[in-house]
Protein backbone atom coordinates (compact mmCIF):
# COMPACT_ATOMS: atom_id res chain seq x y z
CA UNK A 1 0.00 0.00 0.00
CA UNK A 2 1.44 3.38 -0.99
CA UNK A 3 1.71 6.28 1.44
CA UNK A 4 -1.17 8.09 -0.26
CA UNK A 5 -3.39 5.00 -0.08
CA UNK A 6 -2.55 4.58 3.60
CA UNK A 7 -3.53 8.20 4.31
CA UNK A 8 -6.82 7.92 2.42
CA UNK A 9 -7.64 4.60 4.08
CA UNK A 10 -6.71 5.93 7.49
CA UNK A 11 -8.88 9.02 7.01
CA UNK A 12 -11.85 6.95 5.87
CA UNK A 13 -11.36 4.53 8.74
CA UNK A 14 -11.18 7.28 11.36
CA UNK A 15 -14.30 8.86 9.88
CA UNK A 16 -16.16 5.55 10.12
CA UNK A 17 -14.93 5.00 13.69
CA UNK A 18 -16.00 8.47 14.82
CA UNK A 19 -19.44 8.17 13.21
CA UNK A 20 -19.97 4.71 14.70
CA UNK A 21 -18.82 5.96 18.11
CA UNK A 22 -21.24 8.87 17.99
CA UNK A 23 -24.08 6.58 16.94
CA UNK A 24 -23.43 4.07 19.72
CA UNK A 25 -22.85 6.76 22.37
CA UNK A 26 -26.20 8.26 21.45
CA UNK A 27 -27.99 4.88 21.38
CA UNK A 28 -26.51 3.74 24.68
CA UNK A 29 -27.23 7.02 26.43
CA UNK A 30 -30.82 7.08 25.18
CA UNK A 31 -31.40 3.62 26.63
CA UNK A 32 -30.62 5.08 30.06
CA UNK A 33 -32.60 8.29 29.58
CA UNK A 34 -35.80 6.97 28.00
CA UNK A 35 -38.49 5.36 30.16
CA UNK A 36 -38.07 1.59 30.23
CA UNK A 37 -41.66 1.15 29.00
CA UNK A 38 -40.73 2.92 25.75
CA UNK A 39 -37.62 0.77 25.35
CA UNK A 40 -39.64 -2.43 25.71
CA UNK A 41 -41.73 -1.77 22.60
CA UNK A 42 -42.37 -3.68 20.30
CA UNK A 43 -40.58 -6.50 22.18
CA UNK A 44 -40.65 -6.65 25.97
CA UNK A 45 -37.00 -7.35 26.71
CA UNK A 46 -35.99 -7.39 30.38
CA UNK A 47 -34.85 -4.01 31.72
CA UNK A 48 -31.53 -5.46 32.92
CA UNK A 49 -30.80 -6.71 29.40
CA UNK A 50 -31.58 -3.30 27.89
CA UNK A 51 -29.23 -1.63 30.39
CA UNK A 52 -26.56 -4.25 29.66
CA UNK A 53 -26.80 -3.47 25.94
CA UNK A 54 -26.58 0.26 26.76
CA UNK A 55 -23.37 -0.25 28.74
CA UNK A 56 -21.94 -2.45 25.97
CA UNK A 57 -22.76 0.18 23.32
CA UNK A 58 -21.11 2.97 25.31
CA UNK A 59 -18.05 0.82 26.06
CA UNK A 60 -17.81 -0.16 22.38
CA UNK A 61 -18.05 3.48 21.30
CA UNK A 62 -15.24 4.43 23.66
CA UNK A 63 -13.23 1.42 22.51
CA UNK A 64 -13.44 2.56 18.90
CA UNK A 65 -11.84 5.94 19.64
CA UNK A 66 -9.82 6.07 22.85
CA UNK A 67 -7.16 3.40 22.21
CA UNK A 68 -6.13 4.97 18.90
CA UNK A 69 -6.39 8.50 20.21
CA UNK A 70 -4.31 7.79 23.32
CA UNK A 71 -2.11 5.16 21.65
CA UNK A 72 -2.71 2.83 24.60
CA UNK A 73 -3.82 -0.79 24.09
CA UNK A 74 -4.60 -0.15 20.43
CA UNK A 75 -5.41 -3.85 19.94
CA UNK A 76 -8.69 -3.18 21.77
CA UNK A 77 -10.17 -1.20 18.87
CA UNK A 78 -10.88 -4.23 16.65
CA UNK A 79 -12.25 -6.07 19.68
CA UNK A 80 -14.64 -3.21 20.42
CA UNK A 81 -15.76 -3.24 16.79
CA UNK A 82 -16.38 -7.01 16.92
CA UNK A 83 -18.48 -6.52 20.05
CA UNK A 84 -20.55 -3.92 18.22
CA UNK A 85 -20.96 -6.32 15.30
CA UNK A 86 -22.44 -8.84 17.74
CA UNK A 87 -24.86 -6.24 19.11
CA UNK A 88 -25.94 -5.18 15.64
CA UNK A 89 -26.38 -8.80 14.52
CA UNK A 90 -28.82 -9.28 17.36
CA UNK A 91 -30.52 -5.97 16.60
CA UNK A 92 -30.93 -6.82 12.92
CA UNK A 93 -32.31 -10.28 13.73
CA UNK A 94 -34.74 -8.98 16.34
CA UNK A 95 -35.87 -6.16 14.06
CA UNK A 96 -36.42 -8.52 11.13
CA UNK A 97 -38.47 -10.88 13.31
CA UNK A 98 -40.63 -8.29 15.07
CA UNK A 99 -40.97 -5.56 12.47
CA UNK A 100 -40.18 -5.83 8.79
CA UNK A 101 -37.18 -6.96 6.82
CA UNK A 102 -36.69 -3.45 5.47
CA UNK A 103 -36.44 -2.05 9.01
CA UNK A 104 -33.54 -4.43 9.65
CA UNK A 105 -31.44 -2.85 6.90
CA UNK A 106 -30.11 -0.04 9.13
CA UNK A 107 -28.72 -2.27 11.92
CA UNK A 108 -27.38 -4.64 9.26
CA UNK A 109 -25.48 -1.84 7.49
CA UNK A 110 -24.13 -0.48 10.79
CA UNK A 111 -22.95 -3.99 11.67
CA UNK A 112 -21.22 -4.34 8.31
CA UNK A 113 -19.43 -1.01 8.80
CA UNK A 114 -18.30 -2.14 12.26
CA UNK A 115 -17.06 -5.41 10.74
CA UNK A 116 -15.04 -3.50 8.14
CA UNK A 117 -13.52 -1.36 10.91
CA UNK A 118 -12.67 -4.50 12.92
CA UNK A 119 -11.01 -6.24 9.97
CA UNK A 120 -9.14 -3.18 8.74
CA UNK A 121 -7.85 -2.18 12.18
CA UNK A 122 -6.74 -5.74 12.88
CA UNK A 123 -5.17 -6.81 9.58
CA UNK A 124 -4.80 -3.92 7.13
CA UNK A 125 -4.06 -0.70 9.01
CA UNK A 126 -3.61 -1.24 12.76
CA UNK A 127 -2.88 1.79 14.92
CA UNK A 128 0.58 1.48 16.38
CA UNK A 129 1.07 2.08 20.10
Amino acid sequence: MTTRQRKVTSGALWTAQILLALLFLFAGTMKFLMPIEKMQQPVALPAAFIYFIAVAEIAGALGLILPGLLRIRTELTPLAAVGLVAIMSGAATLTAETMSGSAAIFPLVVGIIAAVVAYTRRYVLPVRA
